[in-house]
């Protein structure tokens, strides 16, 4: 498949933008930043942004996450290799994606609200929204998966 647009060539500070809004997060979120990539890797899976998924799962492992785990993400709820942190965390990040109802349930809500702070909260739910961002972009623009490189940690 072809990409349609190279929006970073043409427009990069859409890029910019986003990458500021990680960067807050990752400073003043409070969150692992291990946590925040299966969050950006069950979102983008959700998404089908293959480009996102490559580079999340690339992250992860840089930062010693296990293929064993990586390979579980998208059935996170079958299996009991994560934290009651870390599955909190990917019930929110499926509401917050599929907000096929129009809201997020209150029984979902309930459940992260006993692992992470409500500033926790807020900072998660704006990790999953940039992450929601850079899904629809590169899949709206057909950018492909497979060629990410970890360039070191940021």
């Amino acid at each position: 498949m072809e990409s349609r647009i190279n929006y970073q060539a043409i427009a990069p500070g859409i890029s910019k933008a986003l990458r500021g809004v990680g960067a807050y997060v990752a400073a003043e979120g409070g969150l692992e930043r291990g946590l925040v990539e299966l969050i950006n890797l069950r979102v983008s899976q959700i998404n089908r942004c293959a480009f996102c998924v490559d580079m999340h799962v690339k992250e992860a492992r840089a930062l010693g996450e296990t293929d064993d785990r990586l390979h579980l993400v998208a059935v996170w709820g079958e299996v009991d290799v994560f934290t009651e942190r870390e599955r909190a965390a990917f019930l929110w990040a499926e509401a917050v994606t599929n907000l096929t109802d129009g809201f997020v349930p209150d029984a979902v809500y309930d459940a992260v609200a006993e692992e992470f702070t409500p500033a926790e909260i807020a900072h998660l739910t704006l990790a999953i929204c940039v992450i929601n961002s850079w899904n629809r972009l590169n899949v709206s623009m057909r950018i492909p998966g497979g060629h990410y490189e970890v360039r070191g940690h940021r």
